[in-house]
């Protein structure tokens, strides 16, 4: 595509889909040849705050002017850019994380692809372009994500791409990263097939000591063998992570399962391998987490619930009735009866996330959803039509409540 003799090519995600043969849901364009003043006259509307990038009038589409960075401080803003003219296609490519994104299109579909990104595809490689990948700690995220994204393809992280990463950890620059970004990347990879091989390859590199030490910190702490035949806390949470994706867990569902056990990692070793009291401890570990990343609300209400009372889930016939009733009400479940629902899911993963236990049945949830149940068919009018008023109906209610879970425990077989 030509406009007035500025060279247009189409990008990225969209070129490597399509040669992975999966759909491509949106397309990004790099135009060679092009100034600010010139796009804008052509009727493109600038987005871009940091580089120009411009929306197509019609289509919508993402236009960005070619352009080349060069590293002036620390972090994912210490960059120069430079966007003027004389800038080649080929410059621009070279900026980009992996070779499989810097491939380009040409109007008529050939491809521009000078750093081997189709050989790559063809090995299932994750391979970083040229060095400046060490110049932006936000490629590490990057990278973990895509491993994640396309483990089920094959695809790994090539071996000087890994020795990449670390030295990269090792020179303090992961500690630069803005919370933003780095919970804008964990999101994506969160709703990926893969996510646990995001946090493998992030723990493999260094990075999830930095970015999540209150995860990282779990590998190596040992459970209970009857309970978890895995043994190790951290693959506990990732074969929890690999059964959330099996149910189709959304993304608070997901990061409920990768930080319920964080308590764990406070056991003091003279108790270990059991870690009485871990649910709680747990609970201000998480809301540390979500503050320091700014995690959006859902995510971190469920996480907080998952955190707290995922054991007494696992453990509901052991209840007593008043103590599934306090369950219920501690997880909000007669104003918010969708929050159960995603709480019990997060429970099943994290029950069935056992070495060899994958396969486990979960009885557990359909009983609590049984009590929820018998406790909403109970109404107020019964109570005041026998003359009780102001907190007598509540009190009322709440044993009635209990009554009801009570019949629920000794019907079920």
């Amino acid at each position: 595509m030509s406009l007035d003799g500025l060279s247009v090519y189409e990008v990225g995600g969209a070129v490597r889909d399509r040669l992975l043969g999966l759909p491509v849901t949106e397309r990004d364009w790099v135009v060679v040849g092009a100034t600010a003043e010139m796009m804008v006259a052509r009727g493109f509307k600038p987005v871009g705050r940091d580089f120009p990038v411009f929306l197509h009038p019609d289509t919508g589409e993402e236009y960005a002017l070619a352009r080349t960075e060069r590293k002036t401080g620390p972090g994912y803003h210490g960059f120069s850019v430079c966007a003027d003219p004389s800038v080649t296609l080929e410059e621009d490519l070279s900026r980009r994380d992996l070779t499989i994104n810097a491939i380009a299109a040409r109007p008529d579909g050939t491809l521009i692809d000078p750093y081997n990104g189709q050989a790559d595809i063809a090995a299932r490689r994750l391979r970083h372009v040229t060095e400046a990948f060490r110049e932006d700690p936000v490629r590490i995220l990057r990278l973990a994500r895509f491993a994640a994204r396309f483990a089920d393809l094959g695809f790994a992280v090539d071996e000087q791409t890994r020795a990449l990463c670390r030295d990269m950890v090792d020179a303090g620059e992961v500690a630069n990263l803005v919370a933003e970004r780095v919970w804008q990347e964990t999101q994506k990879a969160l709703i990926s097939d893969s996510p646990a091989v995001f946090i493998r390859v992030l723990r493999d590199c260094g990075a999830l000591a930095v970015l999540y030490p209150e995860v990282d910190c779990l590998f190596g702490i040992p459970q209970p063998p009857r309970h978890h035949p895995e043994i190790d806390s951290g693959e506990h949470v990732l074969l929890a992570m690999d059964q959330a994706v099996g149910l189709e867990c959304n993304l608070a569902e997901r990061f409920a399962v990768l930080v319920h056990d964080l308590g764990k990692g406070l056991t003091p070793a003279a108790e270990l391998p059991r870690h009485r009291g871990h649910e709680e401890a747990g609970v201000p570990l998480v809301e540390a987490l979500c503050e320091r990343l700014r995690v959006s609300s859902e995510c971190r209400d469920l996480a907080r619930a998952v955190t707290r009372y995922h054991l007494q889930c696992h453990r509901i016939r052991e209840l007593r009735a008043s103590s599934i009733l306090a369950l219920l009400e501690g997880l909000d479940a007669f104003r918010r009866p969708a929050r159960l629902e995603s709480f019990l899911k997060a429970c099943e993963a994290d029950y069935r996330g056992r070495l060899g236990l994958a396969d486990r049945p979960y009885p557990q949830a359909a009983f609590l959803r049984d009590c929820l149940r018998r406790c909403r068919t109970l109404s107020a009018d019964a109570f005041i039509e026998r003359g009780l008023t102001g907190p007598a109906i509540g009190e009322a209610i709440h044993n009635a409540r209990i009554a009801a879970i009570q019949t629920g425990i000794d019907t079920q077989p």
